[in-house]
């Protein structure tokens, strides 16, 4: 189904936790309050709305956090969702901690695309970072989920007077590994209307340097807007989220679901349409009508460029990374 400006809206990323076992400082901050799990929709609440999200087109979906694995049974709602007729792909994003353990059930489930969050392959930065010592539990669940025969990308946010320089060793995992290392400019959410931008253009022009050889990637590699590149030799691809400097709002595809039911058209507004009283009550009616109403009202655009415009109060994870 198209929205408003005739954007077809395929695409569905639904927080199912904004607990996490790893305070980052872009998305879990010190005093955080968390949602109690009553207000959290159940796994067969979250599948009741997607099975009327499906019938409108809705047929991709990307389970998000919070940290979705420190929540019990995610597994088994990547399986509810597969078994929705008409359901294309179910993927995940993870901090990748939890992912080793649960391997083996996850891919049981269908689950064939990963995204882990990777802000540094130097032990003390990441730990500077998360505040944990878990690099090696990450790498390891990586190589792991590699192994079982997944695609994995990992999301990088580069922070200057903190990581900047990590990409150089970043982009080395695209060269052993057949991996999608992606760079992701921060959006001024949560923390991150307190940083300065590290700028994806600048970044494309500093691995060119090193790597003049270095082409655009034609292959599609998701459903999202990241434009790739490779570079020879490289058995891997790295690929470029630029929601700042390079602006996608014209073919934005999703809508975010919170974990509390809130329905959200664009991360950068306040605006959202509460599911979770009809997902609650079986109105499954009401559910299809209000999702068809988030579509239409999806905005034109971001303002991330003016964050003085920005009304997207909550922390990252509050709404769903």
């Amino acid at each position: 189904m198209k929205d408003s400006y005739g954007r077809e809206i395929n695409y569905m990323r639904i927080s199912i936790t904004d607990r996490c076992n790893l305070r980052c400082k872009y998305c879990m901050p010190d005093g955080i309050e968390l949602c109690p799990m009553k207000d959290i929709l159940s796994y067969e609440e979250i599948a009741c709305i997607c099975l009327e999200a499906v019938s409108l087109g809705i047929d991709r979906f990307k389970i998000t956090g919070g940290e979705p694995l420190v929540r019990k049974g995610c597994a088994k709602l990547i399986k509810m969702l597969y078994g929705i007729p008409g359901t294309k792909e179910v993927t995940l994003t993870t901090n990748g901690v939890l992912l080793g353990k649960y391997l083996p059930e996850l891919y049981e489930a269908g689950l064939r695309n990963v995204n882990i969050s990777l802000d540094s392959v130097d032990k003390k930065t990441y730990q500077d970072i998360t505040g944990f010592d878990q690099l090696e539990s990450v790498l390891c669940s990586l190589k792991r989920a590699l192994a079982i025969g997944m695609h994995v990308k990992t999301n990088t946010i580069l922070q200057r007077g903190c990581n900047e320089n990590a990409w150089k060793e970043l982009i080395l995992l695209a060269k052993e590994y057949p991996i999608d290392v992606r760079f992701l400019e921060l959006m001024p959410i949560g923390e991150g209307k307190n940083e300065a931008v590290y700028s994806n253009k600048e970044l494309i022009e500093e691995i060119k340097f090193l790597y003049p050889d270095m082409q655009p990637d034609e292959m599609r590699h998701g459903n999202g807007p990241a434009v790739y590149y490779e570079i020879p030799g490289f058995k891997g691809s790295i690929g470029f989220i630029s929601a700042i400097h390079g602006v996608f709002c014209s073919t934005c595809n999703r809508l975010r679901l919170t974990s509390v039911g809130e329905l959200k058209p664009c991360l950068c507004y306040d605006e959202t349409i509460s599911l979770r009283d009809d997902a609650r009550s079986g109105n499954v009616e009401k559910i299809r009508k209000n999702i068809e109403h988030a579509m239409q009202i999806k905005p034109k655009e971001h303002c991330f460029s003016n964050i003085e415009h920005v009304s997207e109060k909550r922390k990252m994870a509050q709404i769903g990374g």
